[in-house]
């Protein structure tokens, strides 16, 4: 296969050759600068050019870079990426390039391997994460200015998955061992540390890790099958998977012939009381659909201690599907970036709501409650039934087991849910995250599930391990291409994909199964042991807690009673001590809300009984290592702010938001190790010191200056921490015209349509 370079020949000319020597922007093995610009303008403000920084403008392989000597303006603090400098955008994060010319009045919206007839003025660049950044080329050369605008439309639109930077590092990495990634030797894509204890992140990818999943949820009835080792069944399938033990492998191979993709059933979960959670594509052979289906069902039953029956929930009818989860987001961008935000802001509300994200996000959270239902006090298996079995599946047994589990709540086990249900069960990141530009499979799942989470975690938040922080830049991570993680639709195609490059590049794989990608869950590629206390929930009770009694260190365990249910949140109906009416409604009411006529709707008399057990439930404290339950009323499914909003400069509250929260708490945490710490020292002898010495550094990121630490909160904090929407231009307007009126596309940001056509 022929280099990228060697492809874009006819667009950055012969006269441009690559650095000598890495050049500044260049921060991973592989890539390289295939275009720059000097005396480029970046504009900081929509209303005026006093801010705007001068410097140079830079495309490489990996991403677009501006590097620049003057500082930041008006900007107190940035969260460093080691991958990604202050002012860079990754080319996966493109979704749309414009570039304009004043003097013509000509604006277009480039795709790849197209011809710019006008030299650009102005470079104006749409992110996926909503952010809009506009460069002007004033005092730049037009030629290297068009070229510039031609190498970045055509580097962040690859035809071909083998044209992703994350080919580039590995090629680089397989012929030079000793190249490393800011000093960090990435580890072939394995787990990267997870948390304070050093866990390795499970990549299930192994028989072992299924086989220790297994015992960890004491499924004793089922087994680690490994029938599509080699990809031989299914190439949509993991090599190994878990079945019940009474299915017999000859059996496996029969019946997958009848599955849509030939996907057998797959074991998600197993519940403490023997239910099981299993995923399961259509049956498309309808003569043999009945007995294959009982077949399977009584399976089930059979690894059920209890041999209870098995309830199946086909999602294709009670979930929205993929193309309305994606005009849904296409709505909710449209909102988040109209111009401008004081006119719209007296029907903001309604226009958020016309979106039906938001009713989205309660109907998969309303279902995967009643699911938990099922599973919790029914005590019967839940089937899972798509047409595929690879998209809304993976998001309902995940949100199923972060509720069910409080192991999926820690940042390991979340992680380890990921890996389990969306990347090695084969959620198709590549076309759902639309790598290559192909916006007909275009859907945000993915997104949608880790809204889901922040919901539970907002309602939640001593029951789970990792911050908001930790979910927005997780979400970030799946548009940066250097990741393996995120970057397939599946374990095959990994392998397939990269055993062909690397075939084509003279690399040896030995007895590897295809080249091994940098894991996500290395999170020290991308930010320092610091910046990841920030991952790190202050709010969040551990199973056991230290204590010292005799000088001798303890643990103990929170029984139900520990727990407040103001933990829970105050009521929205508290004012002045008095709760209003309302509250006295029953509060099981919020899950059984009826969002559309097609969604599913349990029998009468299950109703009532699922109803039942909602308001048990709610009158009781929460166990913040039991079952949680979403609380689906109006006021408490919210738009997540950090996530959409945090790009948005007029929405940004100075010493606001919930980070002040955030931090105050930290401070407390930090002081009580601070008290175990020097008790601790005080009551230990000599033998004791040695196993301390971990726990005397500090697990959070804003820290006590010492005990009854009184000082404020430091300057930079904002709603928008740690991130800053300085120099992104949301809401600004090209030569005049509203963005509202080029955001009517129903796939793009902007039309080419509505746009001035060429001479």
């Amino acid at each position: 296969m022929c280099s990228r370079a060697a492809a874009t020949d006819h667009v950055i000319g012969e006269g441009n050759t690559l650095f000598s020597e890495a050049p500044l922007c260049i921060s991973a093995p592989g890539e390289i600068v295939v275009n720059e610009v000097n005396f480029v303008r970046k504009c900081i403000a929509t209303d005026t050019s006093q801010y705007d920084l001068w410097g140079k403008l830079v495309c490489t392989n990996f991403k677009i870079s501006f590097i620049t000597d003057d500082p930041m303006p008006l900007q107190k603090f940035h969260y460093k990426n080691l991958l990604l400098g202050e002012h860079d955008v990754p080319l996966t994060c493109i979704e749309q390039i414009v570039t304009v010319n004043d003097t013509k009045r000509k604006q277009k919206v480039l795709g790849p391997n197209q011809k710019l007839k006008f030299n650009p003025t102005e470079l104006i660049i749409y992110c996926k994460d909503f952010r809009i950044v506009r460069f002007r080329f004033d005092e730049a050369g037009p030629e290297s200015a068009k070229k510039v605008c031609l190498a970045i439309a055509h580097y962040s639109q690859p035809t071909d998955l083998q044209l992703l930077f994350a080919f580039e590092y590995v090629g680089e990495i397989y012929h030079n061992p000793a190249k490393k990634v800011n000093g960090i030797d990435p580890g072939g894509g394995g787990g990267g540390i997870g948390s304070a204890s050093g866990q390795q992140t499970p990549l299930f990818e192994t028989y072992s890790d299924w086989d220790r999943e297994i015992k960890r949820t004491g499924a004793s009835e089922w087994r680690v099958c490994s029938v599509n080792e080699g990809y031989m069944i299914s190439t949509c399938l993991p090599e190994y998977f878990v079945v019940p033990s009474s299915l017999a492998d000859q059996d496996l191979k029969l019946y997958s012939y009848s599955f849509i993709g030939r996907r057998m059933p797959l074991w998600s979960w197993n519940h403490p009381n023997g239910s099981a959670l299993v995923r399961m594509a259509n049956i498309k052979d309808v003569l043999q659909q009945r007995r294959i289906d009982q077949r399977i069902c009584n399976a089930i039953t059979r690894s059920h201690p209890l041999r209870s029956d098995v309830y199946k929930s086909d999602l294709d009818k009670c979930l929205p599907n993929i193309q309305e989860i994606q005009a849904a987001h296409i709505k909710l961008k449209q909102l988040c970036v109209n111009e401008p935000f004081d006119e719209t802001e007296e029907k903001w509300l309604s226009s958020l709501e016309n979106t039906r994200w938001l009713e989205y996000i309660r109907a998969f959270l309303k279902h995967s409650a009643e699911l938990v239902y099922m599973m919790e006090c029914k005590h019967v298996s839940v089937v899972l039934q798509e047409e595929e079995g690879r998209d809304l599946s993976c998001l309902a047994a995940s949100l199923i087991q972060v509720m069910l589990d409080p192991y999926f709540r820690t940042i390991v086990g979340f992680q380890s849910l990921i890996q389990k249900e969306w990347v090695m069960a084969g959620y198709q990141f590549l076309d759902r995250c639309n790598h290559l530009k192909r916006s007909d499979k275009e859907s945000p799942l993915f997104l949608m599930f880790l809204d889901c989470v922040w919901q539970l975690l907002e309602q939640y938040p001593a029951a789970f391990e990792f911050s908001e922080v930790y979910l927005t830049i997780l979400y970030d991570s799946a548009r940066i291409s250097l990741f393996g993680t995120f970057l397939f639709n599946c374990p095959h195609q990994r392998v397939k994909e990269s055993t062909e490059f690397a075939i084509s590049k003279n690399i040896q794989l030995g007895d590897e199964k295809g080249l091994r990608f940098p894991c996500v869950w290395d999170w020290s590629l991308q930010f320092t042991s610091r910046d990841r206390l920030l991952f790190h929930n202050p709010l969040y009770i551990g199973k056991s807690a230290p204590s010292v009694h005799n000088g001798a260190l303890r643990t103990f365990k929170r029984s139900k009673k520990n727990y407040s249910s103001t933990l829970r949140g105050v009521p929205p109906a508290l004012k002045n001590g008095i709760i209003g009416e309302q509250e006295f409604l029953p509060r099981r009411n919020s899950l059984i809300l009826k969002l559309k006529p097609d969604f599913f709707q349990p029998a009468e008399g299950q109703s009532h009984n699922m109803e039942q057990y909602f308001r048990d439930w709610f009158a009781k404290p929460v166990d913040l290592h039991g079952v949680i339950l979403p609380n689906l009323s109006g006021t408490q499914i919210k738009l997540w702010k950090l996530c959409y909003f945090r790009w948005v400069p007029e929405v940004q509250i100075n010493h606001g938001g919930s980070i002040t929260a955030f931090h105050r708490v930290s401070l407390l945490a930090d002081e009580v190790d601070m008290l175990n710490r020097s008790l601790r020292q005080y009551k230990s002898n000599s033998s004791l010191q040695g196993p301390c010495s971990e726990l005397d550094q500090s697990r959070m990121y804003f820290r006590a200056n010492g005990l009854n630490d009184t000082s404020g909160a430091p300057d930079f904090l904002s709603s928008s921490f740690p991130f800053s929407p300085v120099g992104n231009l949301c809401r600004r307007s090209i030569l005049g015209t509203p963005l509202s009126k080029f955001l009517s596309g129903a796939k793009i940001w902007l039309s080419t349509e509505t746009l001035a056509n060429e001479d």
